[in-house]
């Protein structure tokens, strides 16, 4: 299999399309059915108590997922996400970047199935693991 966007591209996309949330998220890597992307942490992302929310974790895992798909399929705007399951494992560092390692496990006509990996950055132990399915939009003709 082979990309349909590059880094540089999905990076664009995430900004034309999504300006509201692409300053959030940086792209760090690309490759066939996997993605590396890193958001960086402050304030508004703080719940109190002083940790990472879990919002900020979904939206990550999210992207993350979303991106992914896009690298492979090309800019479909409208795939959206139809399942997610998050497990949040352990307080994050509430003063660095979170990284998503993403992986599609299924890329159909239809329907991916992924998960992602989220860490803090620097730290190996995941601090959460997601499992997302997207629907893919239909073809028109």
């Amino acid at each position: 299999m082979q990309l349909k966007m590059s880094r540089d591209q999905l990076q664009s996309f995430l900004e034309e399309a999504f300006p509201q949330v692409a300053p959030d998220f940086e792209i760090a890597d690309v490759a066939p059915m996997q993605i590396t992307v890193r958001t960086r942490i402050g304030d508004k992302h703080l719940r109190p108590g002083g940790t990472v929310s879990g919002p900020t974790m979904f939206a990550l895992a999210d992207v993350s997922i979303y991106l992914a798909i896009l690298a492979m399929i090309g800019p479909k705007a409208l795939a959206v996400t139809t399942n997610c399951s998050i497990d949040f494992m352990r307080k994050p560092a509430a003063n660095t970047s979170l990284v998503a390692h993403a992986r599609l496990h299924k890329l159909g006509r239809v329907l991916a199935v992924g998960d992602v990996l989220i860490h803090s950055e620097g730290n190996d132990a995941p601090v959460a693991r997601a499992s997302l399915t997207y629907s893919i939009p239909p073809e028109r003709t």
